[in-house]
């Protein structure tokens, strides 16, 4: 429970009032240990977008455990997606889509803070999400 707390506080620094604070000051400063940090890459917006190893532990073992193993093809979806799409809800998010087979996605879902970007969630998936289309390859 205490690293699902930890990893949703890293995560969700900007969108709520999540605790703890030291947890929301790295997440928007951008200060995060390099030892915690998987991954940061340039995606076709002009933004980096990264994600830590605890939240991708957390993605993996509670949201969508089909995508371990997989942070290569999340990484791909964000630097070279097929398309991506502006969330209904949030226009801060984007929705990265690239497609591994036949009517198959994977979507990596970020959230954009200014010229960074966290990753919220990744999964496999079998429709493109409405929303405003804002980038195709």
């Amino acid at each position: 429970m205490e690293c699902r707390l930890r990893c949703w506080a890293t995560v969700f620094a900007a969108v709520g009032p999540i605790q703890p604070g030291a947890a929301r000051i790295q997440a928007v400063s951008g200060t995060l240990s390099p030892d915690d940090l998987l991954f940061e890459v340039l995606t076709p917006l002009g933004f980096h977008a990264r994600v830590t190893r605890s939240y991708w532990d957390f993605i993996i073992t509670v949201k969508h455990p089909a995508m371990a193993g997989r942070e290569q093809d999340v990484k791909r979806a964000l630097e070279e997606p097929e398309q991506i799409r502006q969330s209904r809800s949030d226009l801060n998010v984007y929705l990265f889509y690239r497609s591994e087979r036949m009517r198959r996605w994977v979507c990596a879902v970020v959230k954009q803070l200014d010229s960074n970007g966290f990753l919220i969630t990744a999964y496999p998936t079998d429709a493109v999400k409405e929303g405003e289309l804002v980038w195709r390859r």
